[in-house]
């Protein structure tokens, strides 16, 4: 365990990071569809499925790194694994916005993939400087960071997109760098020297990231129900601002403004309500909360028939913030402190599998059902699906994790 002082820096900048990472992420989106557009001269059905290959691109690269990444924090520290990955991805941004065609901005995707492993070293730091016992609270104040991103990012994005599409991305390239520069200033490490171990890369690399999996018991019930719950869950950064596009016409400030909004209601949900929750319920229950209000407001959408109804969705969808906190801090417990990168690498590894598969998925049914001609037309076949998935993710999770959650 880290001393107090360094505990507490190395948790604020982890927070700063995940936030800052988030706003610059977030101020891309609103303003991706148009850029797709008019980069490759398409339409929005084809746009949707382009970006879902882009996508592909960067859950690829990610889930190639992102093991490499974890296992290199644990033998040479913290500090200069995650400083390495803010830079790239502030230099990814700048690339994408100067791109001139698909092609660069595929390169883009694939850069921020691989250095998108910040967070899979910001969740070592957290095991790293808490003890066991507040890690769920402590991956929920991640988790509200997280949400709080999407609250400014994609606020801005979508007021900076009325100035043209690649104006976002050469925000977001400043915000990383100047996040870079803050953490080269301020961060500590917090993987003392004793604590380290030897680096293999047989366990570094992406598929012999899933042995940690194996390696220690109780962390496998747990791999199916977090492969599900990304798969289902991707369907939002797949299609949601084609889908807002298509079904009511949203302009990039109202994508902007939909996704701030629920950043709100998650980061609120997270961080306030996180602790709270897992007092009064435990961490099972919650979990269990947590998706069926996935399930319940995925299928809301698809069925909404105006602006209204989906606000009031997004609070209903609040409670799916609780999972992803809930499931890492079961699986960080289950392993050592000199594994805890390994462990993130694997967990990064199987996420990215997932949201590979599912942003992928859902982009090209959004673009299936969206082409001229389609013998049925809709933008919204993407969220039944999802919901489908998630209610077999709860089905799941009830069956195989209540031994170990």
């Amino acid at each position: 365990m880290s001393t107090a002082p360094v505990s507490r820096h190395a948790f604020a900048f982890v927070l700063a990071t995940v936030f800052l990472d988030m706003v610059g992420f977030g101020l891309i989106m609103p303003v991706l569809p148009a850029l797709i557009e008019e980069v490759g001269h398409v339409g929005l059905a084809q746009a949707s499925v382009i970006g879902g290959w882009m996508f592909v691109a960067f859950s690829a690269t990610q889930f190639l790194f992102a093991p490499l990444m974890g296992n290199l924090s644990d033998r040479f520290g913290r500090r200069p694994l995650i400083l390495l990955a803010v830079f790239g991805l502030g230099l990814d941004y700048l690339l994408s916005a100067l791109a001139p065609t698909l092609f660069w901005l595929f390169v883009g995707r694939a850069l921020a993939g691989l250095c998108g492993s910040s967070w899979v070293i910001a969740n070592a730091y957290i095991a790293d400087v808490t003890e066991p016992d507040g890690r769920a609270k402590a991956y929920g104040f991640m988790g509200a960071a997280f949400g709080l991103g999407f609250v400014i990012g994609p606020a801005i994005g979508g007021l900076l997109g009325e100035l043209g599409p690649r104006v976002p991305f050469y925000t977001a390239a400043a915000i990383s760098l100047a996040n870079f520069v803050y953490g080269y200033l301020v961060l500590p490490e917090t993987l003392p020297v004793h604590k380290r171990r030897r680096f293999d890369i047989i366990r570094a690399n992406p598929f012999g990231a899933f042995a940690v999996f194996r390696r220690y018991p109780g962390v496998i019930p747990m791999c199916g129900v977090l492969f599900l719950f990304y798969f289902g869950t991707s369907v939002y950064p797949a299609i949601w601002p084609f889908w807002g596009i298509a079904k009511f016409g949203w302009s990039e400030a109202m994508v902007g403004l939909t996704l701030a909004v629920f950043g709100v209601i998650m980061a609120g949900f997270q961080g306030g309500l996180t602790g709270p929750a897992v007092a009064r319920l435990g961490e099972r229950r919650v979990a269990m909360l947590g998706l069926a209000c996935a399930a319940i407001a995925a299928l809301g959408y698809g069925l909404a028939g105006s602006l209204t109804v989906v606000v009031i969705l997004m609070v209903i969808h609040g409670p799916e913030g609780f999972v992803q906190p809930m499931l890492i801090a079961a699986m960080s417990r289950a392993v050592p402190d000199d594994a805890q990168g390994e462990l993130q690498g694997g967990i990064s590894a199987l996420t990215n599998i997932a949201m590979l598969a599912g942003t992928l998925f859902y982009a090209q049914v959004f673009g299936w059902f969206m082409a001229d001609g389609a013998a049925f037309r809709s933008p919204d076949v993407g969220y039944f699906i999802a919901a489908g998935v998630l209610v077999l993710t709860l089905l799941l999770y009830r069956l195989t994790v209540p031994k170990v959650a």
